[in-house]
């Protein structure tokens, strides 16, 4: 079916029914997208599904409803299970399913690392209809939680199937397939098909119909893509002056390293900008703090890794800055897939130095596309003006970081002085003294400055 035909496609027309058809007019879900006009059908006949398409197209909904209908239709717990390569997605998933499912009474469980495992065992005995997770800590509650298992399961999901083997998740995805019922329905959602994801197929899904909605590398037609170009010592200072620009706007800034993430919120909070970071070394209740302070509007600059680059559907992203140019060209359309969802227009930056070129190059061979320079305005000096307040907060940064590490050694110290019991008065004293010299010289060399 296709925009073209003489009656427009609904939810209803899909063969979804009734309730669900009213959960997805409650969410504001007007009309299917591409790729779920033409995933759900056939999904709802119990075919295997591979599903193709572009972040931000709606995937989520595309497994989740024909799901939730099958469920509905055949009531019973541990049901379906999805596979998810990051935290924040999984959590993100749950919310989805449990949108949709509201009118039925549909319960979800989240089973992902960085979270207390008892606390998930209780969730898990409650039998929820869906559990999503990560792969390892999946296996974590296969092999270790008494009572859980999945040989009832109907429906197995590997959403953004890519990542999750790019990750090296394909141990453990191997081990959950070794255990699961075969006759199951399986959907593999992904935005690029790739070798790896390619065997995957071959070893999990039965004669499965394959939906692209997609190229292999492939933006929205409503993002504004833009390059800056400049010399790497003046990194921070260009950041600095564009988020200005931007006031008021909400941005995500993407780097590499998880240390850069930190520094930065760190530095443009010294700036006196609402920056809040996102990061693998957070913990995970740190994590979902910061992603619900940004979300809620409580922060508009998120800063972080690439762990937010995949699958998170954050409503009115205006933004995306790479401050790091991605190294792979996946990741670069990833990135820029949080701004200009669901048919909004967006717009993304790239930051490129003389160490960036090639990269950035790969880029645009990959997407087929010239970006165009982000306009400064006339007055270039006008950047320059911010360096030596930018200087300045960069050095606070570094030193707030590396007493944020000498106290986190420290806990550390004192933590494995209790366990072993030992009397560990002195060293705690040892530390302790020692991070105060540490500040006071820090004081002192500032103000010799």
């Amino acid at each position: 079916m296709t925009a073209e035909d003489s009656e427009p496609v609904t939810f209803e027309s899909l063969g979804l029914i009734p309730q669900l058809c009213e959960a997805c007019e409650k969410i504001g879900f007007t009309k299917p997208t591409e790729i779920q006009q033409a995933a759900i059908p056939d999904a709802l006949e119990g075919r295997d599904i591979i599903g193709l398409a572009q972040t931000g197209s709606g995937k989520t909904a595309a497994f989740a409803l024909p799901i939730l209908q099958r469920l509905f239709q055949n009531p019973q717990p541990l049901y379906a299970c999805v596979m998810a390569p990051t935290r924040e997605l999984a959590f993100q998933i749950s919310e989805q399913f449990e949108a949709l499912g509201s009118t039925i009474g549909v319960r979800c469980a989240v089973i992902v690392g960085g979270m207390d495992m008892m606390a998930q065992s209780i969730a898990l005995s409650k039998k929820p209809h869906v559990v999503i997770c990560t792969p390892g800590r999946l296996v974590d509650h296969l092999e270790n939680t008494k009572g859980f298992n999945l040989k009832q399961l109907k429906y197995l999901v590997m959403d953004e199937a890519d990542r999750l083997l790019d990750l090296d998740f394909g141990a453990e995805i191997e081990k959950v397939l070794k255990i699961i019922p075969r006759e199951r329905n399986t959907f593999l959602f992904s935005a690029t098909m790739t070798s790896k994801v390619e065997k995957l197929q071959r070893a999990s899904l039965v004669k499965p119909v394959k939906v692209e909605v997609a190229t292999k590398y492939s933006t929205v037609s409503t993002l504004l893509q833009y390059y800056l170009f400049f010399p790497f010592k003046h990194k921070e200072t260009y950041l600095t002056y564009l988020l200005n620009e931007l006031a008021g706007q909400t941005c995500i800034v993407f780097t590499l390293t998880c240390a850069n993430a930190q520094k930065l919120a760190l530095m443009l909070r010294n700036l006196g900008f609402q920056a809040v970071s996102l990061h693998g070394q957070l913990s995970q209740p740190k994590r979902l703090g910061a992603l619900n302070k940004f979300k809620s509007g409580g922060r508009n600059i998120l800063i972080a890794t690439d762990v937010a680059s995949r699958g998170l559907d954050i409503p009115g992203v205006d933004v995306v800055i790479n401050y790091d140019v991605p190294q792979s060209s996946k990741d670069y359309i990833h990135r820029v897939g949080r701004t200009a969802r669901a048919g909004r227009s967006g717009k993304s930056i790239t930051l490129v130095t003389q160490y960036d070129i090639e990269w950035y190059q790969r880029i645009e061979h990959a997407i087929d596309k010239k970006l165009d320079e982000y306009p400064l305005g006339k007055d270039k000096s006008a950047v320059l003006m911010l360096q030596e307040r930018v200087g300045e907060a960069v050095r606070f940064a570094h030193m707030q970081l590396k007493e944020e590490h000498a106290n986190a050694k420290a806990g550390k110290r004192k933590r494995m002085g209790a366990l072993e019991g030992g009397d560990d008065k002195d060293d705690e004293e040892t530390a302790a003294t020692r991070l105060v010299k540490k500040k006071t010289k820090g004081k002192a060399s500032n103000k010799g400055r």
